[in-house]
């Protein structure tokens, strides 16, 4: 008979086999009424599960990140099963949980509309009021085919054609609908309260644009109602964020059609560029960097050598000229080795910190191109280590801490990180990733960093450890990265003389801090709402005068801070005092200088910041120190 050991190390043993609802029972009516799902032996499975052994239980609730994945999955379920309900000719196709939520594709003769959103959005509701059990059994994998094309469902039919002979296959019944899944799933439809349905948006079966172009409906799901309301109120605040909407507000950048995934930067967004880059052109000089610039169109055979163009030669974008194959670059990696082997290079020069903006191009899908977030064309901030395998440690250890100042001066200080593993895909032999690996995770330990392990999730030629920055409304963007290569040294013919005299291939570190300029300007610009810290204000203060009287004083003004690198505009136009303020804080300039005849005969100016707190009076000097040191303290150049 069965002894269960629960996560505390208490045990319960049982006179006969038991569910794993059964086990949560026993423990208490409330852990019970939480329960959602279980993991037995570390394997998370459902409720129903019997036990017939001795086992390892821990219960999962919605507070437990599984659990909320589970509800997530569960609601795509039930989005699937009230569109069946109202549309029955409509084929289900796939639902993943996704980041804060879930979608559903589904394959329909006409475009669901706003009201049909809320229509399913009720349906499943009434769904959830009839708490309806969930089953799961195993079906025959031909059985399972011909029992999906009885039902007209042929997507489902092709999923489980693809599925690996040997694999299990598993159907879940709530009510009338069956769908296909590996589960688990909440143990009855009445444990999903707390849902909405967001959007629809189009999306190609299997994601590739040469299929039939089907309907994504997504939502978001919660463990309960108070957290389902605090997202929609962070969803209302990302929107009045958009940096997008922002942009056009400011005047930062547009993007058109005629250039898709493509900036183009207006003067103050360009400004806002130049600050972050010569920020970055400054931290990386005083941390050993040297800055190069290499080519942004390349032959074919160099992303051949590279291993590049197996892995993503279809996000290329190429051109032909006499007789040639090129590419333009959709990395910089290869162009810095290539740097690098220019003459040969002795172990006293390593490490070697090769740093570059680099212009890149990926041909992006149009249909997930998004402002600034998801570009064609984007620059990074990107570098490369070329070092010994004896350095390694020390050198990411040292570009941690160098992340992290950085993260900190732009206003970021929740981090987070993951040490991503080899994938199936990749070059190198096992022995090459297993020093790769063991250095990362060395250095991550060294550091005393906390860090999720990403099985699978390392590029084709390296692991890595990716850093996330979380944003004022807790999103998390992935940003930095450092990744261990020993295998592209080797294979573009990189080496050095060693101390013995022997040439070797260095180890090279792949590198970036912000990673996409312009994504990150996107998150940024998000982050502040536009409302930025003085050192980056594409227009740090604006003086306004009250009567053409200031004139010649206002311009002054405005040269004497000019003159010492600040961003100043004046405005002398004959207008009413309060209409200029009003105008310029809602182009969210920091400071606004208010002279008149007052300050004019005093040499002072009365400050006003951009939310219309009144400093009061400042001379010249006091002013531009006041500047200064906002500046060098929001800074910190290292």
């Amino acid at each position: 008979m069965p002894v269960i050991t629960l996560p505390d190390g208490a045990t319960r043993r049982f006179e006969r086999p038991v569910t794993l609802m059964e086990v949560a029972e026993s423990i208490g009516p409330g852990l019970a009424k939480a329960a959602l799902a279980g993991r037995v032996n570390g394997k998370l499975v459902d409720l129903s599960q019997v036990i017939d052994t001795d086992a390892s239980v821990a219960i999962v609730t919605g507070r437990d990140p599984e659990g909320l994945e589970i509800i997530r999955h569960s609601t795509a379920h039930l989005l699937a099963q009230a569109v069946k309900a109202l549309f029955p000719s409509a084929q289900v196709t796939i639902g993943p949980v996704v980041e804060n939520g879930f979608y559903y594709d589904f394959a329909y003769e006409r475009s669901f509309t706003p009201e049909d959103l809320a229509a399913i959005e009720r349906k499943m509701e009434e769904l959830a009021a009839q708490a309806l059990p969930v089953r799961r059994e195993v079906m025959a994998r031909e059985q399972a085919i011909e029992f999906f094309l009885a039902q007209g469902e042929r997507y489902k039919a092709e999923i489980i054609r693809a599925i690996p002979e040997g694999e299990e296959i598993s159907l879940y019944s709530q009510g009338n609908f069956t769908d296909l899944c590996r589960g688990p799933h909440v143990p009855d439809t009445g444990r999903l309260r707390a849902f909405k349905l967001t959007k629809v948006a189009g999306a190609y079966w299997r994601g590739d644009p040469k299929n039939e172009m089907l309907q994504r409906i997504y939502g978001t799901a919660w463990a309960d109602k108070k957290d389902l309301k605090a997202y929609l109120l962070r969803l209302e605040e990302a929107e009045r964020r958009d940096h997008r909407k922002i942009a056009k507000t400011l005047g930062l950048f547009h993007l058109q059609e005629e250039a898709p995934g493509m900036v183009f930067w207006h003067p103050k967004g360009w400004t806002l560029w130049q600050t972050i880059e010569q920020y970055m052109r400054q931290v990386f000089r005083n941390n050993g960097y040297q800055e190069i610039r290499t080519p942004l169109v390349v032959s074919r055979v160099l992303w051949e050598k590279s291993g590049h163009w197996d892995k993503f030669h279809s996000e290329m974008f190429t051109t032909h000229s006499e007789a040639r194959d090129y590419a333009i670059k959709p990395m910089n990696c290869p162009c810095h080795v290539q740097v690098y082997n220019q003459g040969l290079r002795s172990y006293r020069e390593l490490p070697l910190r090769l740093a570059e903006f680099g212009s890149c191009h990926r041909n992006e899908l149009s249909g997930v191109l998004h402002g600034l977030m998801r570009v064609r064309g984007f620059t990074q901030d990107d570098g490369h280590i070329f070092c010994t395998e004896e350095q390694v440690q020390d050198e990411v250890a040292r570009f941690i801490d160098l992340l992290y100042q950085v993260y900190a001066d732009f206003g970021f200080d929740r981090i987070s990180v993951k040490l991503s593993t080899r994938p199936e895909r990749r070059v190198g032999s096992d022995a090459v990733w297993d020093k790769a690996e063991a250095a990362l995770e060395r250095a991550l330990n060294a550091k005393g960093l906390a860090f999720q392990l990403q099985p699978g999730e390392g590029a084709f030629y390296g692991p890595k450890i990716e850093f996330s920055l979380s944003d004022c409304l807790d999103r998390v963007w992935q940003c930095g990265t450092i990744q261990v290569d020993f295998s592209m040294p080797e294979r573009l013919g990189a080496v050095y003389v060693a101390e013995d005299g022997t040439r070797r291939t260095p180890v090279m570190l792949h590198r970036a801090i912000l990673g996409s300029m312009e994504r990150f300007i996107g998150i940024l610009i998000e982050h502040y709402a536009g409302f930025f810290p003085l050192w980056l204000a594409p227009v740090q203060a604006v003086v306004l005068s009250i009567t053409d009287n200031q004139a010649d004083y206002a311009k002054d003004l405005a040269g004497e801070l000019g003159r010492h690198g600040f961003r100043v505009e004046t405005d002398l136009r004959n207008e009413k005092i309060g209409f200029k303020i009003r105008e310029h804080s809602m182009q969210r300039i920091p400071y606004l200088l208010i002279v008149g005849d007052k300050e004019v005969e005093s040499r002072t100016v009365s400050l006003r910041t951009q939310k219309g707190q009144d400093l009061g009076s400042f001379n010249w000097p006091d002013l531009i120190r006041k500047f200064a040191d906002e500046v060098i303290g929001r800074v910190g150049v290292r």
